[in-house]
């Protein structure tokens, strides 16, 4: 049986943060160990792909979690980052990829449950929240208009996909040099559909030190 896969993608240096967020003390372990230890801990899961900063700590990651089958250096941005975790997953072996912001600590079993069933039925799956503000475009300093709300939503990781489609996405992308905002973006490019499944308000993704007080009070809950 093939295997779902999932990439961490832990590379970047927290210019907002101030700091590399993803190695941030977070309820007595780092941002990241909470991340990767939600798919460690998750029976649907097979491996974890780390992508890092650098390999300085290579060894450490591989010698503590066992489903941890190989740590990468990113790239100059998110994407690249997201090719080079890419260009470690075995295609004859894999079957789905999952592609998981490692700021996001609270990530839950749910969730990847759901993106993982859902990217096995359709081939692409994304977790979502319905938006409760309201979204105004903007242009020149002035609205432009306002967008139906009902339509909106945020979009959460993982972000799950066939090999195949995820292959032929980050494919072309590469080949016309373009840079999405997620791998989904990447995705709706080469007219694939994307399903969306019920994400978590607790699935909040740290950004800025107050994005980390607000992951303190979700955890309580």
């Amino acid at each position: 049986m093939r295997k779902v896969t999932a990439i961490i993608v832990a590379a970047g240096r927290g210019k907002r943060f101030g700091s590399a967020k993803q190695f941030a003390p977070f309820r007595e372990k780092l941002i990241l160990d909470w991340a990767i230890e939600a798919f460690e801990l998750h029976a649907r899961v097979d491996e974890i792909i780390l992508v890092l900063p650098d390999e300085k700590e290579r060894e450490k990651y591989l010698s503590r979690f066992d489903k941890v089958s190989a740590v990468v250096k990113g790239g100059r941005r998110r994407q690249d980052s997201v090719v080079h975790g890419f260009e470690s997953v075995k295609a004859e072996e894999t079957k789905i990829v999952l592609v998981h912001d490692g700021v996001r600590p609270l990530v839950s079993r749910e969730v990847i449950t759901r993106v993982v069933e859902e990217a096995q039925r359709s081939g692409a799956a994304i977790p979502a929240i319905p938006e409760d503000d309201t979204i105004k475009e903007t242009g020149e300093g002035k609205v432009v208009r306002t967008l139906d709300r009902k339509k909106l939503v945020r979009v959460q990781t993982p972000q799950g996909f066939s090999y195949e489609v995820l292959e032929k996405a980050l494919r072309q992308a590469q080949k016309e040099g373009y840079y999405g905002t997620d791998e989904a973006a990447l995705v709706e490019r080469i007219g694939y559909p994307v399903a969306v499944v019920e994400g978590e308000l607790r699935n909040i993704k740290v950004t800025t030190p107050a994005d980390l007080k607000i992951a303190e009070a979700l955890f309580e809950k």
